[in-house]
């Protein structure tokens, strides 16, 4: 607190008192100048604190978390008055004016005092709950240290047994969900609070407007209307073979699919159950985690293959203060941390770091990737003022790993780093590689929808209290076909289990990132000359664009932006293009389509899903 007032006071922030009273254009640009340097400095503070809880949630790391968050949210608001001494709504400097309007963004730093800090014991309260989870064995019920790393993780994936997957879901759903009904309940109408003192009507359009595009909701629902009939082909055929496995009693004909047996607690993705679920079942899936086992793989050589990745691009190597400071295995220590993988920005040169408990599997590979995405764009736009050191828009940044991801799991790229040897990829090979990419690719967009679809419905008061249980399964019904493995009520309370809910972070992100990932990809590819829809020898589901100057240039070109030009500028860097759209995402699955729409005709196999009975109100 004291570092903050002696900040404030020198630049004559406190009492009212500002040094910056001239309007000029000019002397804007100097108090830019010189609190860009503070916020810097304040925006480090605050993510080291938080850094050293999410790294070791104790009460002591909590409670300076919280009082470093809530110093930053007072330096922001004494910022914010400080704004209204210029008029900068008139200033011709377009890049001078967008630094000022970003500025007067406060968030939840615009709640009073009390309020503020209430918030973030509410929040703390729900990321707390979830890591701290623990469940007995469905074996050994004596045995109740199971954590959702790796242990349940490894059973949704891996285990067949419908009884013992529903059993590890409802002690998951119950633990890491329902506990937090009455901080979620808070949350909201402080959430409320803060976007209506930020001058907007609910949280919903507080988060949306980060994306600067006032048709965004319809626009995605427009693109998700597009992508819904590949879905429910792909749905509809993944029941059916379902029931081949577990019989009628289990997986009905015509209903949604118990989620419990799709490989993921969440059933956000279905790549899991790939196993048993492939179109060709006698053609070997592309899974290379033996062979990265054989080959002696562990966190730092997956990190290091990433980072190589991003090299033959032309693009920035990893810090050494990355290596240095990060957290890339799970500390065996016994502290409790919050393992979901992140990366962050430590507003620093060259201090970026990732936090993720890693294990060596494929997956985990890609994951890698993802998060090293993140680390690109932060490397890439460090030279930026304050404001500018984020994605051009919140899913920008969750695209940039994922687009390497889809190159680095292509059959050439695996084979060309050794990981995969003597494959032959004929054309049913080909189509079950799309197929599992389809589970993961296409499944995610339904959930990743309705993840802030439920909240938009909350913030805007759409949906009475007593009914927020059933309205989250309601929705989960409606837009993935998807339904719990036992009945839930309003007694529970099921959509903080997932960690995003629980943790406050927007979710649309994801959404928009699973669409443009595809944009950028099918661009990449084109300019590394490995993409060509008339050659039937370079399709899209195959290219590898590692080496690529040309796609490097074009990554550069838009990371390197940062935020200070809205989202299609940045697009339009890298693609030629300025509006989202599904037309990437079709191409490149168009075999699969065609293949599906046959394959569920001749099996007569129903397409769509009746309601479900399995959320009952009080």
């Amino acid at each position: 607190m004291k570092f903050l007032l002696l900040l404030i006071a020198a630049f004559g922030l406190c009492h009212g008192k500002n040094l910056f009273r001239g309007r000029s254009e000019e002397e804007a640009a100097k108090y830019l100048q010189n609190i860009n340097v503070e916020l810097n400095k304040q925006t480090n503070l605050d993510t080291e604190a938080s850094w050293a809880y999410t790294s070791n949630i104790t009460d002591a790391n909590e409670k300076v978390k919280n009082e470093v968050s809530a110093n930053t949210a007072k330096f922001k608001k004494q910022i914010a008055e400080d704004l209204k001494e210029y008029d900068w709504q008139n200033f011709k400097d377009p890049d001078l004016k967008r630094q000022f309007q970003m500025l007067g963004k406060l968030g939840y730093a615009a709640l009073p005092e009390k309020d503020y800090d209430e918030l973030l014991s509410t929040l703390s309260m729900m990321d707390s709950n979830y890591a701290k989870v623990r469940v007995c064995s469905y074996i050994d019920r004596m045995n109740c240290e199971m954590q959702l790393e790796p242990e349940l993780t490894e059973i949704l994936t891996t285990s067949r047994d419908p009884e013992e997957l529903a059993y590890y879901w409802n002690m998951w759903y119950d633990k890491a969900g329902t506990p937090t009904r009455k901080s979620f309940d808070r949350y909201v109408e402080l959430n409320t609070k803060a976007a209506k003192l930020n001058n907007f009507t609910s949280g919903a359009e507080l988060w949306l407007a980060e994306y600067e595009d006032e048709t965004m909701e319809q626009q995605l629902e427009d693109i998700y209307s597009e992508i819904r009939p590949l879905y429910e082909q792909i749905h509809g055929y993944v029941r059916w073979r379902l029931r081949q496995v577990y019989g009628d009693k289990v997986v009905s004909e015509k209903g949604p699919i118990p989620m419990h047996l799709l490989g993921n607690m969440w059933a956000q993705t279905w790549g899991e159950i790939a196993s048993i679920v492939s179109p060709f079942p006698d053609k070997p899936l592309i899974d290379v985690t033996d062979e990265m086992v054989r080959q002696g793989y562990d966190s730092k050589k997956m990190f290091e293959l990433a980072d190589e990745f991003f090299q033959s691009l032309n693009l920035k190597k990893l810090p050494k203060a990355f290596w240095e400071k990060s957290i890339i295995e799970k500390p065996t220590d016994g502290r409790d941390l919050i393992c979901h993988a992140s990366a962050w920005d430590f507003f620093l040169t060259d201090d970026v770091r990732i936090k993720q408990c890693t294990r060596v599997t494929q997956d985990q590979l890609a994951t890698v990737h993802h998060e090293q995405g993140h680390i690109q764009y932060y490397l890439q736009y460090q030279h930026l003022p304050n404001v500018y050191r984020t994605g051009a828009n919140p899913g920008f940044h969750e695209a940039v790993g994922d687009v390497l991801a889809l190159s680095f799991s292509t059959p050439k790229h695996l084979e060309k780093i050794g990981l995969l040897k003597d494959y032959k990829n004929d054309e049913e090979a080909r189509l079950n590689k799309m197929f599992l990419t389809a589970l993961d690719k296409i499944v995610f967009l339904p959930f990743a929808f309705t993840m802030d679809k439920y909240r938009w419905a909350l913030f805007r008061g759409q949906v009475k209290n007593g009914n927020w249980n059933c309205a989250f399964w309601k929705l989960r019904e409606e837009y993935s076909g998807i339904e719990p493995p036992i009945v839930r009520t309003e007694n529970d309370f099921d959509a903080p289990a997932k960690y995003h809910i629980s943790a406050d972070t927007e979710y649309l992100r994801y959404l928009v990132s699973f669409i443009i990932q595809f944009q950028f990809y099918k661009s990449a590819c084109i300019k590394a000359g490995q993409y060509d829809p008339t050659n039937p020898e370079l399709p899209l589901d195959n290219c590898d664009f590692y080496g690529s100057a040309e796609a490097g240039k074009a990554f550069e070109a838009m990371l390197s932006m940062g935020a200070s030009k809205p989202w299609p500028d940045a697009m339009e860097a890298f693609t030629g293009e300025r509006k989202m759209t599904g037309k990437a995402i079709a191409d490149y699955f168009e075999p699969l389509r065609v293949w599906l729409e046959a394959e569920n005709i001749k099996n007569k196999v129903h397409i769509g899903w009746s309601k479900s009975d399995k959320c009952k109100p009080y």
